[in-house]
């Protein structure tokens, strides 16, 4: 096995071992103690319910509500340690995604070997985005989700992002492309094709790229986050690197779900293809709802 991928296969090894420790060990340990104060409070529930029936009214003495008052604020700070020890074995795992990015493309750039188009898109389909996992009442930043990225943002080196590309044809295609670089004094990206086969390289204006989600929206706290039904977008064609246009049939329902999306499709007598599953990292707000773009039917 070559050096690097050596130091890369220690990283990884390493990250892995962290998480077995904080779940095994940090995690499970969190959750006996807030386990244990739940039942305290619904012990405690359950002997004020059977008095309220053999009395027949709920009246709560002053040193059971001081001893409620106690377990609830005990069972809040005992949650968010447990929460806190979830986001840490999280990040680890994002590291280790990450760094198998990272590899990725290294080798991407040095030439050595091009992936595979099969491995490319069962690639594209596995990498999942962070959820995001604010606090109460705390709104869903930039980038999550359906909400846009700031208009003085930047994609970093090496993002993913849509891009818009002139075929030799004259039509305009949205790509799936890398970042290689920005230049701050043109205002123009620089960016590669993620689909090796196609090897090309562009250099864009701001208005001609943009950024993809950099988190998953949670539909049971931020549903505001996510497209609505209805809306027309821009999305991944399944098994392809292009976005084309289409409609939100339906929503995730939780985290990990993905959304139905209708494929402008003129193969189809409806105009649209069957839903079709499109991750949210692959859904983005359309840049011109008048454009032309069709999603032909791929074979």
């Amino acid at each position: 096995m070559p050096e690097r991928d050596q130091a890369v296969m220690e990283q990884i090894q390493e990250r892995l071992k962290n998480v077995q420790k904080i779940v095994s060990k940090d995690l499970k340990s969190e959750h006996t103690k807030c386990g244990g104060t739940i039942n305290k409070i619904n012990k405690l529930h359950d002997k004020l319910a059977k008095q309220k029936q053999e009395e027949g009214k709920l009246q709560i003495s002053t040193q059971n509500q001081q001893k409620l008052m106690t377990l609830y604020g005990t069972a809040i700070e005992e949650a968010q340690a447990e929460e806190k020890v979830i986001r840490q074995a999280l990040e680890k795992i994002y590291e280790i995604h990450a760094i198998r990015n990272e590899r990725r493309l290294q080798v991407k750039s040095g030439g050595k070997e091009a992936i595979r188009r099969g491995a490319l898109m069962k690639a594209l389909h596995t990498w999942q985005l962070p959820l995001w996992m604010g606090n109460i009442g705390e709104k869903p930043p930039p980038l999550c989700g359906a909400i846009p990225a700031e208009s003085n943002y930047v994609a970093p080196v090496r993002d993913m992002v849509a891009a818009l590309q002139k075929s030799s044809e004259g039509d305009d295609n949205w790509i799936l492309a890398e970042v290689i670089s920005y230049t701050a004094a043109t205002g123009k990206y620089e960016v590669d094709d993620i689909d090796e086969d196609q090897k090309g390289r562009f250099t864009l204006s701001r208005r001609r790229v943009i950024p993809l989600p950099k988190m998953r929206a949670n539909p049971d706290t931020n549903p505001e986050a996510l497209f609505k039904k209805d809306t027309i977008v821009m999305a991944l064609y399944p098994q392809t690197t292009c976005f084309y246009k289409g409609i939100v049939k339906s929503l995730p329902v939780t985290p990990n779900d993905e959304y139905d999306i209708l494929f402008e499709d003129s193969a189809y007598p409806e105009g649209y293809s069957p839903p079709l599953k499109v991750a949210q990292r692959y859904v983005i707000a359309i840049r011109d709802k008048k454009s032309k773009l069709k999603a032909t039917k791929i074979q």
